[in-house]
């Protein structure tokens, strides 16, 4: 949908959010990876797995958001994320599963047509699970070092406001909280 230039809107997406003990396990990959890789590890209150990034939305069009999300009805789940990876194209490294767990791909399926029949326009592309721990690295397609594998345990989604600071780094703000059904 398109938005007139003085319409407040917001940076959002939905994101698996981890715990603390689970942010804490994944910051310990930082320090190998920064070792070989260089650049600028991602603060620990931003460790988190995008499931779909919606960009610039106006604020009129949150309660649509949050009609699609509570539309989904999908059970909780683990992610183990095994291995670190590097991506030239943005030159990040990452943490990332063996393979994406059925249901995670279901959910961001199920979330992205919700979100498409309250009539949002996302991009396409291929669903790849991850979480980004360094940015501005450099390597090569080399394999990075074997991290300690970490699972998470998800009872939720959550839609997230991205803003900066004067300083241009990244704050994160959890907006609404999605339970999955079948978690204890």
């Amino acid at each position: 949908m398109m938005q007139s230039d003085n319409e407040p809107s917001f940076r959002l997406f939905f994101a698996l959010w981890p715990n603390a003990a689970e942010r804490v396990a994944l910051s310990t990959w930082q320090k190998p990876l920064l070792d070989r890789c260089g650049g600028r590890p991602m603060r620990g209150d931003t460790l988190h797995a995008t499931l779909v990034f919606l960009g610039e939305v106006a604020e009129q069009r949150l309660e649509a958001l949050r009609l699609a999300a509570q539309e989904t009805n999908w059970q909780g789940f683990e992610l183990k994320l095994t291995a670190a990876h590097y991506w030239g194209h943005n030159h990040i490294a990452f943490a990332a599963p063996d393979a994406t767990p059925p249901q995670l791909g279901e959910l961001v399926k199920e979330l992205e047509t919700r979100l498409r029949k309250h009539r949002f326009h996302l991009e396409q592309r291929q669903y790849k699970p991850h979480v980004t721990l360094l940015r501005n690295a450099q390597w090569s397609d080399a394999k990075l070092p074997p991290m300690p594998a970490v699972s998470w345990k998800f009872k939720e989604f959550v839609l997230v406001r991205s803003a900066r600071d004067e300083q241009g780094a990244a704050h994160y703000e959890v907006l609404e909280r999605f339970p999955l059904r079948g978690v204890n």
